[in-house]
């Protein structure tokens, strides 16, 4: 791995683990903007976001309050949304994948933590995700793509 790409990684997953706690107020619970989703969107350039994804949710969910399940089986959706980030065909589709997979996965077990219904927090965390990932990822990956600071690495 290319010392470049190992920077990378380490900035974003402390940029994730830095934007979920500083605004935790929003961050956590069945009804969440988590800002630092607009991060996943990452992976659509370069894989080495996937793992660095992976740690900065698990050492965000540290401090979320729902324990070992929100520290792995949170950290394991933003995994495999990363992954599937990645796999997407465009930018446009690039966001879609956190908002679905955070929606129904997350909300699986927020909700009978938090004692609410599922589908009314599969909607909230889903809105959520949506700003995020489409209000601010998307964007995000328009101007670091225009900027010339990431390109897609092909497949």
């Amino acid at each position: 791995m290319k010392t470049k790409n190992l920077v990378l990684a380490g900035v974003v997953a402390a940029l994730y683990v830095a934007l979920t706690v500083i605004l935790q107020p929003i961050s956590y619970g069945p009804m969440q903007v988590r800002i630092s989703e607009a991060l996943t969107v990452l992976p659509f350039f370069n894989p080495i976001f996937i793992p660095a994804l992976y740690v900065g949710a698990m050492l965000a969910n540290v401090f979320g309050g729902f324990g070992a399940i929100d520290i792995f089986l949170g950290s394991a959706l933003t995994l495999l949304a990363a992954y599937l980030t990645y796999k997407m065909p465009n930018k446009y589709l690039a966001p879609l994948p956190p908002v679905i997979v955070n929606a129904f996965g997350v909300s699986a077990y927020v909700a009978p933590l938090a004692k609410v219904p599922y589908w009314p927090t599969v909607f909230w965390i889903g809105v959520g995700e949506a700003i995020a990932c489409y209000a601010l990822g998307l964007p995000l990956m328009i101007l670091l793509e225009k900027r010339g600071i990431f390109k897609r690495i092909e497949k």
